[in-house]
């Protein structure tokens, strides 16, 4: 089911923020409108509208818009600036890694980042900058200066941010059954759960089609790792975001990646059912809350750590973190 949010209610309920006329006036049309109508250095925020709950955050490249989301509402849109060309900003599924209010790059000329959000250890992040209406920074995704004050205190480690080409919008869709629920038997093999390694924070859980394992990682950090078995094989990337636990089980928001159709999922993705050892299924669904991320991918973990500077997730930092730019 395809689920647009109005956006009556946010651009009504805007405090604080540089406005264009027409977006002042909106009062119906989707979300996707009223990121068209902003101009560069233009946002909107409304964090009241959803004061609780796992956040989602996602960049347009192609839009050159960022939207944010708590607790499946839009509560914020603004214009960022990415990388131009020769210094494109990767695309995939991030976490934060690091937050620093005051940085400056060691690469370009001490230029100021302030409000900086980690996303990779080679250099990539969210920070305050200058807009000029197109793709002109080093990598890094630029931000109006006071938007990326107010997103900063918002935003906590560990938090999922999707970078995509696709201008779709996340949906409610039906997931597969990502752990233990599928006919086949768990495969045999050795598994390893160290939730002390990170004790709290959000969860990520990667499934590799070609190593046929599954990576759970706790604000970045591996926390588990187990064999499965898959229903069907994994033909391209999907990943799920946790929106609720209910009596009804678990609701997931299908995330847009990058050359995909966010509404109409692979058959094969929907019947795809993920088997693990019932011991670990257990541990990692004691551990997953709200805002946990699931990365299908069809692709090695250790493909994955050497396609740099394109990972899906980045999970750990290299020797020397570089600066971001």
């Amino acid at each position: 089911m395809k689920i647009r949010v109005p956006i009556a209610v946010l651009a009504l309920a805007c405090i604080a923020v540089p406005l264009p006329a027409a977006a002042q006036s909106l009062d119906s049309g989707s979300v996707m409108a009223a990121v068209e109508k902003l101009k560069p250095g233009e946002y909107l925020w409304a964090p009241q509208l959803a004061p609780e709950g796992p956040m989602l955050l996602v960049v347009n490249r192609e839009t050159q818009r960022l939207v944010v989301y708590r607790n499946g509402l839009p509560i914020g849109i603004s214009t960022v600036s990415t990388g131009k060309p020769g210094h494109r900003t990767p695309t995939g599924v991030f976490t934060i890694l690091q937050k620093q209010v005051e940085h400056y790059s060691s690469l370009y000329d001490s230029a100021p980042m302030p409000f900086m959000e980690r996303l990779t250890w080679d250099g990539v992040a969210l920070h305050g900058g200058t807009l000029p209406g197109y793709p002109a920074s080093h990598g890094c995704i630029r931000l109006p200066k006071a938007f990326a004050e107010k997103l900063y205190g918002e935003t906590r480690t560990g938090m999922t941010v999707v970078i995509t080409d696709k201008p779709e919008l996340p949906h409610m869709v039906p997931a597969p059954d990502l752990l233990g629920q599928g006919d086949q038997p768990p495969p045999a093999g050795d598994t390893v759960w160290q939730p002390d390694k990170a004790p709290i924070g959000p969860v990520s859980i990667v499934v590799s089609g070609a190593d046929r394992q599954v990576t759970v990682l706790r604000n970045g950090v591996v926390i588990g790792t187990a064999p499965v078995a898959l229903a069907t094989p994994i033909a391209r990337p999907a990943a799920y975001s946790l929106q609720s636990i209910d009596a009804g089980g678990r609701h997931w928001t299908r995330l847009p990646l990058p050359g995909q159709d966010i509404a109409t999922p692979d058959a094969d993705e929907t019947g795809q059912h993920v088997a693990v050892d019932p011991t670990f299924e257990k541990q990692v669904l004691a551990a997953i809350m709200p805002g946990t991320t699931v990365l299908l991918t069809p692709d090695s973990m250790a493909a994955l750590a050497a396609a740099a500077p394109e990972p899906l997730i980045e999970s750990e930092p290299s020797a020397a973190s570089a600066s971001s730019r």
